[in-house]
């Protein structure tokens, strides 16, 4: 091995073993380290060697071990983020997954969906699958904001099952901030969910009345 190839290969190392505990990377992580092919060449012969472990095409992580469980499953939302970064696409986490980000679901999916810009795919890793789904410009519009998390979440429990208790769930972790973003992402939501978030933009403080806090019914009809 050469020394620019050692030169590398140390701070490709460096780098993964800074980085927090289940980060999951990919070459272009390193790329401002050198080429594509060196960059590709050590990780592939850090995998082989048992250094790093190969999760999927291009993906790798440094095991984490646990002294009762021995070597842990990767995480596997750190896997969906390197793949975004991987494929430079956008993504969206969609159904149980947004629900539980949110608190509505205490359901934890073995199959993990995001929304994307990019195409569909399927990867499993570790007994669980990470779905991919190609979708519209107008659903990619709010991804990674809390506006998208909440669209689909309440797409995911439906309408006849978003009550005063989930609004209030919802409400409880919303600042100022998140108020207004909500606001100005109401075109990108169907109408049901954009009355929703009119009523969760409303601020309720200790001076609100009682009535004002509180949720309003949400009328069926607005689809």
């Amino acid at each position: 091995m050469g020394k620019h190839a050692q030169s590398i290969d140390t701070q490709i190392l460096d780098r993964i073993q800074r980085r927090p505990a289940g980060k999951v990377f990919n070459a272009r992580d390193f790329l401002d380290l050198g080429s594509r092919h060196a960059i590709d060449q050590t990780l592939s012969r850090h995998s082989r060697s048992g250094r790093l472990r190969k999760i999927a095409r291009g993906l790798y992580d440094l095991p984490r071990t646990d002294p009762q469980l021995g070597t842990l499953s990767p995480n596997i939302d750190a896997i969906a983020k390197a793949i975004k970064g991987r494929d430079a696409i956008r993504l969206q986490p969609a159904g149980a997954q947004a629900a539980n980000m949110l608190g509505l679901s205490d359901q934890v999916p073995t199959k993990l969906v995001y929304l994307t810009d990019g195409p569909s795919r399927r990867v499993s890793v570790g007994g669980f699958d990470i779905v991919l789904k190609h979708t519209t410009v107008r659903n990619m519009a709010t991804a990674g904001r809390l506006s998208g998390h909440i669209i689909q979440a309440l797409r995911w429990l439906g309408e006849d099952h978003v009550d005063a208790s989930v609004l209030d769930k919802l409400r409880r972790n919303l600042k100022a901030a998140d108020r207004a973003a909500l606001v100005r992402d109401v075109p990108y939501a169907p109408a049901w969910i954009a009355k929703i978030f009119h009523q969760l933009a409303a601020k309720a403080s200790a001076s609100d009345s009682p009535d004002q806090a509180r949720p309003q019914p949400i009328t069926k009809g607005d689809q």
